[in-house]
């Protein structure tokens, strides 16, 4: 027997058990995992000793920009930014341009991002309601992860691009959906058995009140969040629990940032409707009150908030109502981000410093090993129908690896960050705990920090099982 990998003398690491073990890995797959020396010749031994070994990281949130604004990122760059940050797979988001909306666009999308990927990718579909109502059963099909709708969003009406700063009586512009038409696209997707997930902010409450910021000349980040208020945002999420619970829809609130959204989820889930949650590294790490120090880097939507509110984001992560930890990488090019607060759009870096800052969270007590498996590898996995192909460690999966050392010190720096965009609103942070290793499918991608050459293209699209994937579940 030859082996085309082994991993000796680590720590597997997953959510409910840490123990010592060698992973055997062969034709890209994980072969065998045991305390026992196995029998035959070894292509390439890895010791990883003093070091913990993950279920490969998995994204589930990026924004690659890439066809449409690929001056602010591409996805041969975010996915090598992916790599370099220990993750192994990415779910790349649909508001490209053209966006996933139909099946023509999503086999053009895969072509497109398969030539350029260094790791494994699946594919979000956009919900555009009237707009793509007859695509969604076909995107199903096709294999999209899930679906997506910008609750609060404008659509362009030739090109269906996002339109982030809608006034009433723009040209060429459909105004935000009605909670009507939100309703029938819940529907339609819960045909499906696919996740509806939503971008949660009350666009008409944001208007008025940013309308009436701006009156009164109001510039400050605190003015910022009178414009978009928690409110805001817990509005959305309380109408799609609500619609959800008539629907019987697999809902997902992306990116929460207030406290108050946790509580409401928490509760849903207590009655036992089918509604999951996930957060964001930058609203775990930053609140309202960092804002002088970091700057307009850190502006993002829905907007970092207070305290108290990253105090019940953490409770969310403590008590499982929050299912996983993702990026929403959303590069801009560093003169995008440098100018009023704002003027300049909302969005930064994220594939690449998602995993740093959680193992950082580790080492101040915040989280376990075993948390960061389920946040990072095995709640994601399950979630959106990967596993048990991915984020697992188990005989047959894919050989999908992260190797980590708790021990190694080292800084962010923005100016080394494989993005093209190289905007974050951590740079000069100190961590403590750094991914040494990614390997996916059997295939070193990064080691030391280092991403191999040659792994453009590597990267595989995965297509979830169709018509009902497993739901998340502590």
């Amino acid at each position: 027997m030859a082996w085309q990998k082994r991993i000796k003398n680590g720590t597997i690491v997953t959510g409910d058990a840490t123990r010592k073990a060698d992973i055997y890995i062969q034709d890209g797959r994980i072969a065998a995992i045991t305390a026992k020396t196995l029998e035959g010749d070894i292509e390439e031994d890895i010791d990883a000793s003093g070091q913990y070994v993950f279920p490969g990281f998995i994204d589930t949130h990026i924004h690659s920009r890439d066809p449409g604004a690929s001056h602010k990122e591409d996805f041969a760059h975010s996915t090598r930014a992916a790599a370099a940050g220990g993750v192994t797979t990415v779910i790349e988001m649909p508001n490209t341009n053209p966006p996933v909306n139909n099946t023509e666009n999503m086999e053009k999308q895969k072509a497109h991002l398969g030539r350029q990927a260094a790791v494994d990718f699946a594919l979000w579909g956009i919900c555009l309601g009237h707009l793509n109502e007859k695509d969604i059963p076909p995107l199903d099909d096709a294999g999209v992860a899930a679906f997506k709708f910008f609750w609060g969003y404008a659509v362009h009406a030739e090109t269906y691009q996002l339109m982030y700063n809608y006034k009433p009586g723009m040209e060429s512009v459909i105004p935000p959906f009605h909670d009507g038409e939100v309703y029938s696209m819940m529907k339609n997707v819960a045909s499906t058995g696919r996740i509806f997930a939503v971008h949660a902010e009350n666009n008409d409450l944001i208007q008025t009140l940013t309308g009436g910021v701006e009156a009164e000349g109001g510039r400050t980040y605190e003015d910022l969040l009178r414009g978009r208020p928690a409110l805001a945002e817990v509005m959305t999420v309380q109408a799609g629990i609500d619609m959800a619970r008539e629907t019987g829809v697999r809902l997902h609130i992306l990116h929460v940032s207030a406290g108050e959204s946790v509580r409401r989820i928490r509760r849903a889930q207590q009655e036992g409707l089918p509604i999951t949650v996930e957060t964001c590294p930058h609203y775990l790490f930053l609140s309202a009150e960092d804002y002088d120090t970091v700057g307009p880097q850190m502006k993002v939507y829905p907007p970092v908030k207070h305290r108290s509110d990253q105090e019940e984001i953490w409770r969310g992560i403590a008590d499982g109502t929050i299912s996983h930890v993702c990026s929403d990488h959303a590069p801009h090019t560093p003169e995008e981000k440098d100018g009023s607060l704002w003027d300049i759009p909302a969005g930064m870096c994220g594939v690449e410093t998602l995993v740093p800052l959680m193992l950082q969270a580790v080492t101040d007590g915040k989280i376990t090993l075993n948390d960061c498996a389920r946040l990072l590898s095995e709640n994601p996995a399950r979630l959106f129908g990967l596993d048990p192909k991915k984020g697992t460690l188990t005989a047959g999966a894919d050989a999908d690896i992260t190797i980590v050392d708790m021990n190694k010190t080292g800084t962010i720096d923005r100016e080394k960050l494989h993005s093209k965009g190289k905007v974050t609103a951590y740079d000069g942070r100190n961590i403590t705990g750094w991914p040494q290793m990614t390997i996916v499918r059997g295939r070193t991608i990064m080691k030391d920090g280092r991403v191999e050459s040659g792994t453009e293209g590597y990267g595989e699209w995965f297509a979830p099982p169709g018509r009902g994937g497993s739901v998340y579940g502590r």
